[in-house]
């Protein structure tokens, strides 16, 4: 066995790109070895036919093999691969040669043994490595090859694992430094292969580096078996690979963007061996590229820094290699991330669970003792209708799946086995991880074997003792499982709090002293019933609850689950009941931390609509609030009746003068006025005319209904008509040609005149969900006659440019708001300049600006980038882009970029001090004698904050923005030009809010104030909007989340954090978080220093606080959105997202205004007015992640999880740290009293470099995140 190399291969990786060989088979094929050539003298009377058995040259030719090894040590190869890619038994069963497995294996790792060592003999500064290759097989565990049984399997994962264990035996034995498991298409058989080795390894005593390579075989870019990348990745992380990637069925061109996927989310070094292009029988080697058209393509990696190792698959040769060589050296290898203490688990798709995803919903129903109709099914073996009821799981929105076939008819293996197989046929199943649930352990090890997926094993526990537990915590890391731990020991289950606690840390001690990653274990402190009846049961819910929050205080990255429904186990029958103790029994468990659960995922209720009277019974209950909690809850059972809703009214119809007019100019006035109430009437009326007349459907459209809007195109282009009118007028179009699709679809009518004048791709780029503006342009432009292929929010650029191509689009519009979005919108336009694109590129949004698109976006793609500042620009800009002087247009925009990049250039020349001098200028407070105040308490807080508390502290003024209305508010409501509008849409926005509150459960009882322009507006009073959507849909909900804590300045720019109640400035313990910011770098007044946020906290040895919060409104907006949507009413749509946006800055106020009074209590005595308020008149600050003073926007990784923000009010991050919903604002709380907001416009390269080894982020992501003010 050779030694261990790995710290060589790193030291290596590290410091230069290493190449990989190329193609065995293609090389072969050069010999046009006969079939007596591959028999040799040794097969020669073997009676099955052998050619075509590349793997026996080994045996039968081994000087052409070692001229193969050879040609590719000269071309430049690192790392040289065996000729073993079918050496296993079931591989070489097609040709009755199983038996020569092993010896297979083992010479041809010996032939590529002496080239590698002859050739590090001759340049020892170049040392080479052998791979010893496992392929994939020619069986699958995740596929049937039966398709009238997809439960079938050709082989079982225990022979399979048997077979790769003698495979890699002959490798090891045979010399290689390396096992490289590639070609995966069916990740279970990568996991069969990872499990060999650990027990050869064990075996040998010693390991040797593992290089794991999948395959990517469609369009989708999924493997065969389905996975994404992502969960290809998170299925194969518990082997440690020394380097991950893919290989084989794309060229490097197709295989680009699921590299860049790879090198963004793993934590290993990165591989890549492309096919030398597509199959083409006429080309020499069977495929399309020449080396230098394969090295031109990987060059662009090589750039982008995605890889570490290159190499080449099906149709690359020496030649395609030295190519690759040649560009390789001349770019540094990608950098290795930190290793990531995340839980990723994963069916075909993965489930991240960190601070940005929120409460994972486990569903019970697969479980034989939590369903008994899931139960009778199995034991009937009726496995279609149980596979219907995991189904029913996932479409109610469970994100994964328990299942559970401990039952006394049933052999639990095996019909664990059967089931988890026909799931993997059902890719809307299988999408979700699978918790394998069993008492029995052998039934939990056959669940394992049958996902390809990273799942999860319930449970383990103590029961049996140490030895038995480790050893089940091992074998379920090496089957690539988290597990969870069951709070049970060899006395028996935890009931009470103390005992939860004394198992949950001994086991998490053990496991993580034994080397499983503590992100990976999931502590279960046990569910029981409580209302039993039993005195010493009503505790059962709060330990449980106290228990979760000691866990995630106490066993760092721990994750905790449960079983929601036994707590109400004392109330079957009664689903009333049992649906509001576990809402209720939810709400407070994920407050305190939990991170998922066993429930039924479509049968979990709102917490703040329940019956109020029913909500306070049973949180009295499970919280323990009074002595008699438990026989209340009994009582009130006994007698609960089903309580009904009142519907929303709908508006009366009013008969006016113009319904009097002919049927086309009513749908004309109806369309300029943005009127809906008689749109389908009349659209049918006039489509019955037309028909009278000969005229199909398409008729209406190109007759009245474009008449009417291009009155409203004219008006709108001549400024006399706004924004707010024109999305009215959009509704009453879409309601419009919604009625008269089915004609037309019924008719098959041609397209005839109605054509669009263009096509154009919109989207808010990936990770930001916000689109206001975006669906602003989207109906502007469909106004005005272009056909919007409007993609939605979150969206990956492979896709925008995927749908801009299937649609033959005329331009491709980005958005975005916060400033992640900018560096997405680089990364685009870097793209469509790789790709070739030639249409124009439109950038628009709040962040985005004329300087930064000119700087940063447009010098990356040469067919025209152009700024749209609002929407009222876009249909300009859209037909100047799209009209015969289009190049004049786009000259003159280039000019004015060039003009832009020279003044930004000497701007930029002379800003920056460096970061010492910087800090030297520091803003500098004398701590012996200013004492900060302390908080009134500290800790973390949550609320639901209701909706009529916030209207007093809205500030207007931005929403008038939104509608791209200028003026200051109140004024603009009186203002000559846009006066009218803005008075139609504050009534409008003033009423939607007042129906809000009026259907908000927490606003019940209390009067709003209003703005005194709402008084003079509507002197008659405020009239709730009745539009049969909230209320009916539903309402928003604002809820916030907050803490104080006791806070140090560890560093220039840091601030430690620390929990509740503790004195660091006496001792410092361990801080909750650390916050790494940044200070202000260019040239400044000598007057005027140079600020951190830092500065205003005090430094170690003096008592200081911070706060934190987040807060939103946006609770409860998906369902109206729907609403309005499914009635084409895009102007209610995008006046509930501003109106949702101003609601969460007015709760933001609203908070910091209470933390100041009476939290934290330093200004008791402040009364300031609303406008004072909006004017930052008071003392401190509470600056946003992604603001001028903090533009990191990552902090809010940090910020989401010290205050638990998911679990405690759902709000989450997207990959780019945009909260959702986007009606949502976070932040921390300064007291200093000369603390002052500042913007940090720019800083220096020291300054990043400073920042990232603070973070601990590698450089270029560094580069990525802080991309906006370098």
């Amino acid at each position: 066995m050779q030694p261990d190399r790995t710290a060589e291969l790193t030291a290596l990786l590290e410091t230069r790109v290493l190449l990989l060989d190329g193609a065995m088979g293609t090389m072969i094929q050069r010999y046009r070895f006969d079939e007596a050539d591959f028999r040799g003298t040794r097969f020669a009377d073997h009676p099955t036919e052998l050619k075509g058995n590349n793997d026996l040259l080994t045996l039968t030719q081994p000087d052409a093999i070692a001229a193969i090894h050879r040609a590719y040590l000269d071309a430049g190869a690192d790392i040289i691969e065996t000729n073993t890619f079918n050496s296993t038994r079931v591989s070489q069963s097609d040709y009755g040669l199983e038996a020569l497995a092993y010896e297979l294996n083992r010479e041809g790792a010996a032939i590529a043994r002496r080239l590698a060592d002859e050739y590090t003999a001759k340049t020892p500064e170049k040392p080479r490595f052998v791979a010893g290759v496992l392929g994939p097989t020619s069986k699958t565990l995740s596929l049937s090859p039966d398709v009238n049984d997809p439960g079938y399997r050709a082989i079982t994962f225990d022979a399979l694992a048997d077979d790769y264990f003698d495979a890699a035996r002959g490798l090891i034995d045979g010399g290689a430094d390396l096992i490289l498991i590639e070609t995966v298409f069916d990740t279970l058989n990568a996991k069969a292969a990872v499990l060999a080795l650990e027990r050869l390894f064990a075996e040998r005593g010693q390991r040797l580096p593992i290089m794991i390579s999948g395959t990517i075989t469609d369009a989708a870019g999924r493997t065969l078996s389905g996975q994404t990348p992502e969960a290809f990745w998170a299925s194969l992380a518990h082997a440690r690979p020394l380097t991950f990637g893919f290989n084989c069925a794309l060229g490097a061109r197709e295989l680009r963007p699921h590299i860049e996927t790879i090198a963004r989310v793993c934590d290993t070094f990165v591989s890549a061996h492309p096919n030398a292009g597509l199959p083409n029988p006429l080309a020499p080697t069977g495929y399309d590229e020449t080396p230098e058209m394969l090295a031109a393509e990987v060059e662009g990696w090589l750039a982008e820094g995605f890889v570490n190792v290159v190499g080449g698959c099906c149709g690359t040769t020496p030649e395609h290699i030295a190519a690759l060589a040649e560009v390789a050296k001349r770019y540094p290898p990608r950098k290795r991330p930190a290793p990531s203490k995340t839980l990723v688990l994963s069916g075909l798709e993965p489930l991240v669970v960190d601070a940005t995803t929120g409460f994972i919903n486990v569903g019970e129903r697969t479980n034989v003792a939590g369903s008994k109709k899931f139960a009778r099914l199995i034991r009937e073996e009726r496995y279609d209708e149980a596979l219907a009821v995991a189904a029913q799981q996932v479409e109610a929105g469970a994100q994964a799946i328990d299942v559970n076939m401990d039952d006394a008819m049933l052999d639990a293996p095996s019909a664990m086995s059967r089931f988890l197989q026909l799931v993997a046929a059902e890719p809307e199943i299988a999408r979700v991880p699978v918790m394998v649930d069993s008492s029995r352990w052998e039934a939990i090890v056959a669940g394992l074997k049958c996902l390809q997926g990273k799942g999860i094993v319930n449970s383990i526990s103590l029961k049996e003792g140490e030895a038995t537990f480790l050893a089940q915590a091992r074998e379920a890391r090496r089957l690539g499982a988290a597990v969870v731990v069951m709070c049970f020991d060899e006395a028996g289950q935890a009931d009470t709090f103390a005992r939860k606690i004394e198992i949950a840390e001994r086991a998490y001690r053990l496991l993580t002293a034994d080397g499983f990653p503590p992100h990976e274990i999931i502590i279960d402190p046990n569910v029981f019933a409580i209302a039993t009846g039993i005195p010493e049961h009503d505790r059962y819910a709060l330990d449980f609850i106290e228990a979760v929050r000691w866990i995630h205080e106490n066993l760092p990255e721990a994750k905790t689950s449960g079983g929601i429904s036994n707590v109400s186990f004392a109330f079957r029958g009664n689903d009333t009941v049992r649906e509001a103790m576990h809402t209720v029994f939810l709400y407070h468990a994920i407050a305190a931390g939990l991170t998922m659960g066993i429930v039924n995922a479509g049968q979990l209720g709102i917490y703040d609509a329940l019956d109020p009277e029913l909500r306070a019974v049973v949180e009295d209950a499970l919280l323990c609030r009074r002595p008699d909690a438990a026989e209340r809850l009994i009582a009130f059972a006994q007698t609960l009746a089903e309580r009904g809703q009142g519907q929303g009214s709908q508006t009366a119809q009013t008969a006016l003068e113009w319904r009097n007019l002919p049927v086309a100019e009513r749908l004309k006035h109806a369309l300029v006025k943005g009127i809906t109430e008689f749109v389908v009437e009349d659209t049918e009326a006039m489509r019955a005319e037309f028909a009278q007349q000969g005229k199909g459907p398409l008729a209406v459209i190109e007759g009245p209904l474009m008449d009417g809007m291009n009155v409203v195109g004219d008006l709108f282009g001549a400024g006399k008509m706004f924004l707010p009118q024109v999305v009215k007028s959009a509704r009453v179009m879409k309601m419009a040609v919604a009625h008269l699709l089915p004609y037309i679809e019924a008719e098959k009518a041609a397209s005839g005149n109605t054509a669009a004048k263009g096509k154009v791709v919109i989207a808010t780029v990936k990770g930001d969900v916000h689109d206001i503006g975006k669906n602003i342009v989207s109906v502007v432009l469909a106004c005005n006659g272009y056909e919007v292929i409007d993609l939605g929010v979150m969206v990956p650029c492979e896709k925008i440019l995927a749908e801009a191509k299937a649609h033959g689009a005329d331009a491709i519009g980005l958005s975005g708001l916060i400033t992640p979005s900018l560096e997405e919108m680089a990364h685009v336009a870097k793209e469509m300049q790789r790709q070739g694109f030639k249409v124009p590129l439109l950038i628009g949004g709040a962040t985005t600006s004329r300087t930064h698109t000119a700087v940063k976006i447009a010098p990356h793609y040469d067919a025209g980038v152009v700024w749209v500042p609002d929407a009222s620009r876009a249909v300009g800009v859209v037909s100047a882009l799209l009209s015969p002087e289009s190049s004049a247009y786009l000259a003159n925009v280039r000019a004015e970029y060039d003009r832009i990049r020279a003044r930004h250039a000497q701007k930029q020349g002379f800003r920056v001090v460096p970061l010492e001098t910087a800090r030297q200028n520091a803003f500098a407070t004398d701590w012996a004698h200013y004492q900060p105040p302390c908080p009134k308490r500290e800790g973390i807080f949550t609320e639901t904050v209701p909706l009529a508390t916030l209207v007093g502290y809205i500030d207007w003024a931005p929403f008038f923005q939104t509608w791209d209305l200028s003026g200051k508010f109140p004024a603009i409501l009186d203002d000559a030009t846009v006066g009218e509008t803005a008075r139609n849409v504050f009534r409008d926005a003033v009423a939607l809010v007042a129906a809000l509150v009026a259907a908000d459960p927490a606003s019940q009882g209390i009067t709003p104030h209003w703005h005194e322009a709402v008084e003079n507006l509507l002197p008659q009073g405020v009239v709730p909007l009745a539009d049969g959507v909230v209320g009916t849909s539903g309402t928003l909900t604002a809820r916030a989340v907050w803490g104080l804590f006791p806070a140090q300045r560890v560093a220039p720019e840091d601030i430690a954090i620390y929990p509740p109640n503790t004195q660091p400035w006496r001792d410092a313990g361990d801080p909750l978080m650390v916050w790494h910011g940044l200070r202000q770098q260019h040239e400044r007044p000598t007057d005027q220093p140079h600020y951190a946020l830092a500065d205003f906290v005090a430094p170690v040895g003096t008592p200081d606080w911070i706060g934190a919060f987040v807060v939103t409104a946006g609770i409860g907006i998906e369902p109206l959105l729907a609403a309005y949507a499914e009635r084409h009413d895009d102007y209610h749509a995008i006046l509930l997202k501003a109106v949702a946006d101003r609601l969460a800055e007015a709760c933001a106020e609203w908070l910091h205004e209470r933390i100041r009074r009476t939290e934290w209590g330093y200004a008791p005595d402040e009364y300031l007015t609303n406008d004072e308020l909006i004017a930052e008149k008071y003392r401190g600050i509470r600056p946003a992640p992604g603001y001028p003073a903090c533009p990191d926007h990552t902090v809010k990784r940090d910020l989401f999880a010290l205050l638990e923000v998911p679990q405690r009010i759902g709000v989450t991050l997207t990959e780019s740290f945009a909260m959702h919903p986007a009606a949502s604002v976070s932040g921390f709380y300064f007291s200093h009293p000369q603390a002052r907001y500042f913007a940090i416009p720019k800083i220096g390269d020291d300054q990043l470099r400073d920042w990232a080894r603070r973070t601990g982020m590698a450089l270029d992501e560094a580069e990525r995140w802080l991309a906006p003010i370098l």
